[in-house]
């Protein structure tokens, strides 16, 4: 991937910020997003990566962001937040903030990575970082199930629209990642145990495994795999 510009959102922790170092270990120039500072400034030392700063709920920031960002070869979506509450007590609030991180912050940032690389005439790989929480129902998770949804719809469109263009787009569907927004989700045995026994191999996912996946679609490789949505879930809709 020498030489290949790729952004990656939501690059402070976990799957976004092990997808970052593996992209640079490869050779790539990466430009890490992120809304913390902190964590840029971490992530920049250990690599030296370029980094933004923007909360990607903010339509016009992020759209500024993304135009002093540009020309890239590459796009990982992979910012997302969750909200967790019962169907019943999910508010109208904490749905739209979910929504518009986890979905429509991804259309934004790609949609101005493919008009740049459509009026370059290039090519170019959009990874969506999604999960199996958008085909599979999860108590607790009502805004974080439809966001998910909706990305793997939206990405199904993307391919269809853009890769006759040459850009190709597909999706990552982990299970559970020991991400710290994960860890804190899932630390309780009480929730974890029933999760893990319905996955064959019995454990989560590690943000570097999921970043290999990315790193994979992003390559030329991956030339032919266009629309897909592959789950990295140890098995776990296999049942």
């Amino acid at each position: 991937m020498h030489g290949q510009r790729i952004l990656v959102t939501g690059a402070g922790k976990g799957i976004g910020r092990a997808t970052v170092k593996l992209l640079v270990e490869r050779g790539a120039v990466v430009v890490a997003l992120s809304r913390d500072p902190t964590d840029l400034a971490s992530l920049k030392a250990e690599t030296g990566c370029e980094t933004v700063a923007v909360d990607l709920a903010d339509v016009e920031a992020t759209r500024a962001a993304m135009r002093a960002a540009l020309p890239l070869d590459g796009l990982v979506n992979c910012a997302g937040i969750v909200s967790l509450a019962s169907f019943v007590d999910t508010t109208v609030e904490d749905f739209d903030r979910v929504i518009a991180v986890n979905t429509r912050a991804p259309m934004l940032v790609a949609q101005e990575v493919v008009r740049d690389l459509l009026a370059r005439g290039a090519p170019g790989a959009i990874v969506n970082v999604s999960s199996v929480a958008a085909t599979v129902g999860t108590p607790l998770h009502t805004a974080y199930c439809a966001s998910k949804a909706g990305l793997d719809a939206m990405t199904r469109v993307m391919a269809r629209e853009l890769g006759p263009s040459g850009i190709r787009v597909n999706s990552v569907n982990p299970v559970v990642t020991l991400t710290p927004m994960a860890t804190k989700v899932w630390s309780d045995p009480a929730r974890s145990t029933p999760m893990l026994d319905r996955i064959p191999l019995r454990r989560f996912v590690q943000p570097e495994e999921v970043a290999s996946v990315i790193a994979f679609l992003l390559s030329a490789d991956a030339a032919m795999v266009h629309g897909t949505c592959i789950d990295v879930d140890g098995g776990f809709r296999s049942g």
